[in-house]
């Protein structure tokens, strides 16, 4: 005699049953792929915490937190007051009333008044109003950035430029929507000097939105600048005098590293300018720290920038970054640090300039893991051949 299943199974498929089951469970993975988009638990987990660490670092940056042992209760009360109005003062002032008003009907005790469910019926309606408000805004605000972030691609190369002896690669990691972070290969299009590549990268203090505004001014002078006649100094001097008059009395100043190369001569000129010194690993292993030059750009509109140069040989490799790469931090606040970006290094250094970079990223990335990222991560390999 058929089982139960076994009739089920053939009444559904004669028409007689519908396979309701089947379509039910259905509907709940539609439901779960669509909420989830597709990522797995772990990856949904990872990103929880990710948004947890974020959001608790952004509300409690002006509290003042003394060791657990060290607290007593009315300090546990300062923390959670400190939190709530930490919270609060993140709206505007219309949701925060709207905020107090649900707070006060959702929490406060109604047992004796008629009607008390409904007080709380009303508090969680009005929480729920007050989400769906945040997400508008969220949404709108996100939605605007990833604009900017699309316009902010135009500005650097997707790809690296084709230039004979020259291999170069790099990655760039925002820590928000849009960075401060700038990078480039390019050849100056000036007469007698066509042949000669200008690599640049840049670091504006700060992140987000304010920091993406000035890296844009940053590309717009350097591009003008280099279309010029001037030396790697005069275009550092002349982009530090226009920074000068942007950076807000030198609280939006600029670390920069610009070089300038001659594919014929292997000749090479450079002027830092406060950046992260970069590292010249030669042919035979030893590296080179570039540290010539001056201030960073937009603090001394008169500072007077000095340059170093170089021969290169066949081998060289020169690698720049931005401080987010050597400052970026694991869950235990541990700083990626130079020594650990010198060894990755010289490990790959026999490996082509993608490659290398590429083995770079994995391991600032693996470093971190899912601690939040406090800055823009921006790497830059050139490779002579």
């Amino acid at each position: 005699m058929p089982s139960t299943a076994t009739q089920r199974e053939t009444q559904a498929q004669t028409g007689a049953l519908p396979p309701r089951e089947p379509r039910f469970f259905k509907r709940v993975e539609n439901f779960m792929e669509r909420v989830t988009e597709g990522m797995e638990i772990d990856q949904l987990w990872t990103q929880l915490r990710q948004d947890a660490k974020s959001g608790f670092q952004l509300y409690t940056r002006e509290i003042d937190f003394k060791p657990a042992s060290q607290r007593s209760p009315r300090d546990w009360f300062q923390v959670v007051r400190s939190f709530f109005w930490a919270v609060v003062m993140k709206l505007s002032p219309s949701k925060r009333v709207v905020l107090i008003i649900g707070l006060i009907l959702l929490l406060l005790p109604w047992s004796s008044v008629n009607g008390a469910a409904w007080f709380h019926i009303y508090g969680g309606l009005i929480m729920f109003g007050l989400l769906v408000l945040e997400v508008a805004d969220r949404v709108t605000m996100k939605r605007d950035l990833q604009i900017a972030r699309e316009i902010q691609s135009w500005l650097v190369p997707s790809q690296p430029p084709t230039i004979a002896g020259l291999a170069s690669a790099f990655f760039t990691k925002p820590a928000n929507t849009v960075a401060g972070d700038y990078y480039d290969v390019f050849y100056r299009d000036v007469p007698d000097v066509r042949n000669n590549v200008l690599i640049a990268v840049a670091d504006v203090a700060g992140k987000s939105v304010p920091a993406a505004l000035l890296m844009a001014t940053f590309q717009a002078s350097l591009k003008t600048l280099s279309a010029t006649r001037s030396s790697v100094v005069g275009l550092t001097s002349g982009m530090n005098r226009y920074a000068c008059k942007h950076s807000m009395a030198g609280a939006r100043f600029t670390t920069a590293f610009l070089a300038e190369y001659d594919p014929d001569s292997r000749h090479l000129i450079y002027v830092n300018a406060g950046h992260n010194a970069p590292m010249l690993r030669r042919a035979s292993g030893t590296i080179e720290r570039l540290d010539v030059g001056g201030v960073p750009l937009g603090i001394l509109s008169e500072c007077a920038y000095e340059s170093a140069e170089m021969d290169l040989s066949p081998g060289d490799t020169l690698l720049i970054f931005t401080d987010g790469v050597v400052e970026a931090e694991n869950d235990r606040s541990d700083e990626y640090g130079e020594d650990r970006l010198i060894s990755v290094f010289n490990t790959n250094a026999g490996l082509s300039a993608d490659e290398i970079i590429q083995a770079i990223m994995r391991d600032v990335l693996a470093f971190t893991g899912t601690a939040p990222q406090h800055d823009d991560i921006t790497c830059l390999i050139a490779k002579f051949a």
